[in-house]
């Protein structure tokens, strides 16, 4: 797994738990896998926070069109076309 600094890693769970943001924002930005975002949310979540973040995923439905945050980088998910 790559080495993050405090900074990316306060990064990485705040776009977590922003409703808005999918992983592939994410994974495209910081070059992780689902697998790894995962990871870090455990290791650096309280267990209880960690277990709220889990099942709230797992009930959110996000609409990789409409992610945008002011701190993310530009990415297009229309690169293949």
């Amino acid at each position: 797994m790559k080495k993050f600094d405090s900074s990316d890693i306060d990064r990485i769970i705040q776009m977590c738990w922003e409703d808005r943001t999918p992983f592939d924002a994410i994974k495209i930005q910081f070059d992780i896998s689902e697998k790894e975002i995962i990871s870090i949310m455990r290791n650096n979540l309280k267990e209880k926070s960690f277990l709220n973040w889990r099942k709230r995923i797992d009930n959110r439905k996000t609409d990789k069109k409409r992610f945008k945050s002011k701190s993310q980088k530009q990415i297009s998910f229309n690169r293949h076309k």
